[in-house]
């Protein structure tokens, strides 16, 4: 007789809170491979990488988004096959995306670095 466990994949937590993978078909999202993006991005670090290359002007106060955060976006966003930045305004406003750049993913208070203000 064979025996199957039902496993879920964890991810690195989000503020906190586990991610965990279910394939019951519920709740999908055609964006749900940012999650698994989102690991690959922390351990190589590319969007810290190219913030390292720049000087940070900005007065510390008044800042939002760190220029790592300004980066991760678009090269999500690449990723996930959105080439351009046309579709930046939307997104950033996107739970799946949110969740892969470790904003809560429902406040409006946790958009995302680019688009115009609401």
């Amino acid at each position: 007789m064979d025996r199957s466990t039902r496993s879920h994949p964890r991810l690195s937590p989000v503020n906190g809170k586990p991610i965990l993978l279910g394939f019951d078909g519920a709740d999908m999202s055609s964006d749900a491979g940012l999650r698994l993006l989102r690991e690959i991005e922390r351990k190589v670090g590319l969007a810290q990488r190219l913030a390292s290359c720049m000087a940070d002007t900005r007065d510390p106060a008044k800042v939002q988004h760190r220029l790592d955060d300004i980066f991760r976006l678009p090269i999500m966003m690449i990723a996930a096959g959105y080439e351009d930045g046309n579709d930046a305004a939307s997104l950033r406003h996107d739970p799946g995306f949110k969740i892969a750049l470790e904003r809560g993913p429902v406040l409006a208070t946790h958009d995302l670095a680019y688009g115009e203000s609401a």
